[in-house]
């Protein structure tokens, strides 16, 4: 198995375990709040939910940043 398709999976079974712990914790969030873009905003989102689904969304496009720092 190649290097990528390793790194690949391991990302998509950690940030998915990532995800699925962040919902069994926002169960009983009461703090709410709108996300504002652009042009609309979004429904009242648990602050929690907008926090953790920005780190998880973080630690999956970093997984596809490779640092090559070997010169050549």
């Amino acid at each position: 198995m190649s290097l990528f398709v390793k790194k690949l999976f391991f990302t998509a079974i950690f940030n998915s375990s990532l995800f699925v712990l962040l919902l069994i914790g926002i169960q009983n969030s009461s703090n709410k709040t709108k996300v504002n873009f652009l042009i609309n905003e979004t429904i009242e989102l648990p602050i929690s939910f907008v926090v953790g689904s920005s780190l998880i969304f973080g630690s999956i496009l970093g997984s596809f940043i490779d640092f090559n720092m070997t010169k050549k």
